[in-house]
């Protein structure tokens, strides 16, 4: 099936080969191949339950201990393995012999939950749309939001060329004094910057921004710049 497949280059990052830019040219190169053959175009979708990817003649596969690390990012930290322009890294903090790889994304101005891992089928899993994978934020925005708003959240709004689906919405604090509100978004989709676009639809600024939840994991307990490795069972419950 269409949607058990991943495209080459994104398997090869997840493993951990290289940079998906870089994995991008090694293909180019000639230097994947599918199950004996060459493989040099970038669309190139491989099944993850039959394929066998080599590169330069050995086998792509995860021989050595999988790890998942769950960690509560700051702010100021930028969520990819390296930065083009040397700004701090997610790997600046979290500190393994294995290579891992951060599941998904986190823009440098939000904190809060981020896996890291080097099971490339993990990351694929989790990060794929059709698994609906649960993330729950708290948003802080500029003054006193309505109960309309939240209902036009809750049904989905349009944002650039897609509408976002129906999320769950609840208010968790307003301050007329200090002219703001605090919410709690759970949405299924992660598209760039989506819950900050969310709430620019319906008028409000987000001032702060802390995904507090992964499907049923928690940052609550974990400080932040901190991590923890995730349990069996965890990983189990993803899977």
């Amino acid at each position: 099936m269409e949607d058990d497949k991943i495209r080459l280059q994104k398997y090869l990052a997840n493993c951990g080969v290289a940079s998906r830019r870089k994995c991008e040219e090694l293909i180019q190169q000639g230097k994947i191949s599918v199950n004996g053959k060459v493989i040099t175009e970038l669309g190139t979708k491989i099944d993850l339950n039959v394929d066998k990817v080599t590169y330069c003649g050995k086998l792509v596969e995860q021989n050595e201990k999988m790890v998942y690390i769950l960690l509560n990012k700051p702010i100021g930290y930028v969520t990819t393995a390296k930065d083009q322009f040397n700004r701090d890294t997610v790997m600046d903090l979290v500190k393994v012999s294995q290579r891992v790889v951060p599941v998904g994304r986190l823009d440098m101005y939000t904190s809060g939950a981020i896996i890291l891992t080097n099971d490339g089928n993990f990351v694929y899993k989790v990060t794929h749309p059709k698994h609906e994978i649960t993330k729950t934020y708290v948003a802080t925005v500029k003054g006193i939001i309505t109960t309309d708003e939240v209902e036009q959240l809750k049904k989905g709004v349009k944002i650039e060329d897609y509408t976002t689906r129906p999320a769950k919405v609840k208010i968790l604090k307003t301050d007329l004094e200090k002219d703001f509100s605090r919410i709690e978004i759970t949405i299924h989709e992660g598209k760039n910057r989506q819950v900050r676009k969310m709430c620019e639809v319906i008028g409000r600024r987000v001032l702060a921004l802390h995904r507090r939840k992964i499907g049923s994991l928690t940052v609550n307990d974990i400080e932040l710049g901190k991590w923890r490795y995730l349990t069996k069972k965890e990983v189990e419950n993803f899977l």
